[in-house]
C-alpha cells in the first residue's frame, strides 16, 4: 500500500492528488529539492514544507504551503559554523590529519544545524499540526536525519532525496555491495585503482565507518531514542526508506549492483538552458 501511494506521488501522469510532507535540509541541498517539490505541487498534490523560522539559504515560493517552527539558533551562528567547516576543508593538511580535522568540523556543523531539529520536536504546536494533518508520505533529505526521525514518529512511509551519507550508509542500509577492492572509502582520497597498501587502508577504514558515523550522528541517535522511546541504530532509521532518489548519475560512480528502490536522478538540479543560436 505504501509503494502505491509513493508511486502516485512521484510518477508523472494524471492521478488523484496526495498529501505530502517535505522535510528539507537547509542550504544548497534545498535548491535541487525545491524544483521537485514545485513539480509535485503543479501535478495537483498538496505539499507542505516544514522549515525552521531561522532558515539558512532557503527561499520559498507560493507553490506550496510552508509551516515554520521556532528555533534557538541565530543566522550568525549558522553562518559561522559553516564558514569554519569550509575553512577546515581548504586547510590542505596531510593524511590522516586532514581526515581527523574534517571529521571534527563535520560533527561540529552537524550538531549546530541539528539543534533546529530538536527545536522542532520541542514545538508542541508544530507536532500537533503534523500529527493531525493526515499526510500520505514524507519526502526528506536525510543528511541531518530530522525527516527520518519524524517519519518514524508519525509512522509514515518516506522517500529519500539525497546525494549520500558520509559513511557509505546509502549503499550499506539497502544492502547494496561496495567491493573494497575498487570502491574507495571516504577520507582515503584514493581512486578506484589502488595499490595493495591502499586496499589494506581502504579495508581498515571500512571497519571504522559505522563507528565514526555513530559519532557523527550521535545527537540524532540520542534524539531518536527520546522521541521514539526505543533504541534505534543508524541502519534501523534509514533502511525502511521506500524509495531512494539519489542525486547523482550511475555512470559517474563506481560500478556496483543497486537495489530496485534506488533511483538515480543525477542532473535533476541542472537548469535547462536555451538552445544555442544557429
Amino acid at each position: 500500500a505504501w509503494i502505491s501511494i509513493l508511486l502516485l506521488l512521484l510518477l508523472p501522469g494524471p492521478s488523484d492528488g496526495g498529501k505530502l510532507l517535505v522535510v528539507p535540509m537547509v542550504g544548497s541541498h534545498w535548491l535541487s529539492m525545491q524544483e521537485v517539490v514545485e513539480k509535485l505541487s503543479e501535478r495537483g498534490h498538496e505539499v507542505v514544507v516544514v522549515v525552521p523560522e531561522v532558515s539558512w539559504q532557503m527561499e520559498m515560493t507560493p507553490a506550496y504551503k510552508v509551516v515554520t517552527f521556532p528555533v534557538r539558533q541565530t543566522l550568525e551562528e549558522l553562518d559561522n559554523s559553516f564558514q569554519e567547516y569550509v575553512a577546515t576543508h581548504l586547510a590542505g593538511k596531510p593524511f590522516p590529519l586532514n581526515a581527523m580535522a574534517m571529521y571534527k568540523s563535520s560533527v561540529d556543523v552537524f550538531n549546530t544545524f541539528f539543534g533546529q531539529c530538536r527545536d522542532m520536536f520541542r514545538s508542541q504546536e508544530t507536532l500537533k499540526f503534523l500529527n493531525e494533518s493526515g499526510f500520505d508520505a514524507i519526502l526528506t533529505d536525510p543528511a541531518f536525519m530530522c525527516g527520518t526521525i519524524l517519519a518514524h514518529h508519525l509512522s509514515l512511509p518516506f522517500v529519500f532525496f539525497m546525494r549520500g551519507f558520509p559513511c557509505d550508509l546509502h549503499f550499506a542500509a539497502p544492502q547494496s555491495p561496495s567491493p573494497l577492492s575498487y570502491i574507495p572509502r571516504l577520507f582515503t582520497f584514493n581512486s578506484d585503482r589502488m595499490t595493495f597498501l591502499q586496499r589494506v587502508e581502504n579495508a581498515l577504514i571500512s571497519l571504522l565507518e559505522l563507528q565514526y558515523c555513530n559519532g557523527f550522528y550521535g545527537e540524532a541517535l540520542k534524539l531518536s531514542s527520546e522521541v521514539l522511546q526505543r533504541d534505534m541504530s543508524l541502519v534501523d532509521l534509514v533502511n525502511s526508506a521506500a524509495v531512494w532518489l539519489l542525486r547523482f548519475d550511475f555512470v559517474f560512480e563506481y560500478v556496483r549492483p543497486v537495489m530496485p528502490n534506488m533511483v538515480f536522478v543525477g542532473g535533476i538540479n541542472c537548469a535547462e538552458k536555451k538552445p544555442l543560436p544557429k
